[in-house]
């Protein structure tokens, strides 16, 4: 899949995000929500942790979205800005707050780990083609969107089916499921994902999320529900990545399309916490797109992007240089499979330093 697009423009990125971010409190310990005495403010929000992984990589981003006109929206713009994201469409709701959410630091998949939203009524719920800038939206060279957003409202829902119509001249359109089960509770069938991710080009999807929300089960049968993607991206966690390549293969026998997939380990890593690496992994694959690398190498780089935030506390790390990340890529197949990484990884001068057997 080689990105094509009028990059010339003035005010075309490489990838612009649309979607929620909230204020995130971490808590100061491990322990119940109701026994940890303090927090440590951050920022959360799927979308907007890709556009700062990619804006840290060296790549043009703008984060679309709404916030509160409040200390909460402030300190969301001002630190996704920081980044070097391009916050300028994101729009202020005087009626509405800023989202926040507190968690606790177990792993998301134990049933120790919480969740406390407080985002309903949000000045990102009332998001739609009438209140965020649509046009700045399709200004990039890849528009990455993703479930939650879908989960949030009526007007959330109706926005992305507007961004993901076909049209002449849209960009590139990426989609993470990021299927989130107590956003659906009380909501419509989540099988509505499915629908959006068959728009999309190139769609990042959880074997786990795939079975709780669709009821599919092994890759071949989520990429097969999957039909219009030129890219599908299964990711099974410790288990690495399945990408399934229909990027114009063309059986010149009866006309079907051919479907290349490419299985990519992920290294082991020694976990800080076990937290934003799916944003991560999207971001890392991404970047390698935008690159027009092989879709091996963009898995390895979504890898080792991922890698990156899990050998650090919060929902965003830096990453390792390019240079290193591409001769980590460049590994041959038994190398790649004894890699392990732990905190402070993307720091090393030197490759092989990474490179050691358990």
């Amino acid at each position: 899949m080689t990105i094509t697009g009028p990059c010339d423009a003035p005010d075309v990125v490489d990838v612009v995000a649309l979607g929620e971010s909230m204020v995130t409190f971490l808590p100061s310990r491990p322990g119940r929500l109701a026994d940890v005495p303090s927090f440590e403010r951050a920022i959360g929000g799927a979308e907007s942790n890709v556009a700062c992984a990619l804006a840290a990589a060296g790549h043009t981003t703008r984060w679309i979205s709404r916030v509160g006109d409040d200390g909460f929206g402030d300190h969301l713009v001002e630190a996704i800005g920081s980044y070097g994201v391009d916050v300028a469409s994101v729009r202020r709701d005087p009626a509405r707050p800023t989202g926040v959410y507190f968690r606790t630091a177990a792993d998301r998949a134990t049933d120790a780990h919480e969740v406390a939203y407080y985002r309903a009524g949000s000045a990102a719920s009332v998001m739609s083609a009438d209140t965020v800038e649509v046009a700045a939206a399709r200004a990039g060279r890849v528009l990455h969107l993703s479930g939650i957003t879908a989960a949030l409202s009526g007007d959330c829902l109706d926005l992305l089916w507007e961004l993901t119509e076909p049209r002449p001249g849209r960009p590139l359109v990426s989609f993470d499921v990021n299927f989130r089960p107590g956003l659906w509770a009380d909501t419509d069938d989540p099988r509505v994902l499915l629908d959006l991710a068959r728009r999309a080009d190139l769609v990042f999807v959880g074997a786990d999320e795939a079975e709780a929300a669709w009821g599919l089960r092994g890759a071949d049968g989520i990429a097969g529900a999957l039909p219009e993607p030129r890219l599908v991206v299964v990711k099974k966690g410790g288990g690495g990545a399945v990408a399934f390549d229909r990027r114009d293969r063309v059986d010149t026998g009866d006309g079907r399309r051919v479907t290349d997939s490419v299985h990519v380990p992920a290294p082991r890593v020694d976990i800080v916490a076990a937290v934003g690496a799916g944003d991560a992994f999207a971001a890392g694959f991404l970047s390698a797109t935008l690159r027009a690398l092989p879709v091996r190498d963009r898995i390895r780089h979504g890898h080792l992007m991922a890698a990156a935030v899990l050998t650090a506390p919060g929902d965003l790390a830096p990453p390792p240089a390019r240079d290193h990340a591409d001769r980590l890529t460049a590994l041959d197949g038994q190398a790649w499979e004894t890699l392990r990484l732990g905190p402070g990884w993307t720091q090393a001068a030197q490759a092989p330093e990474e490179v050691r057997t358990p």
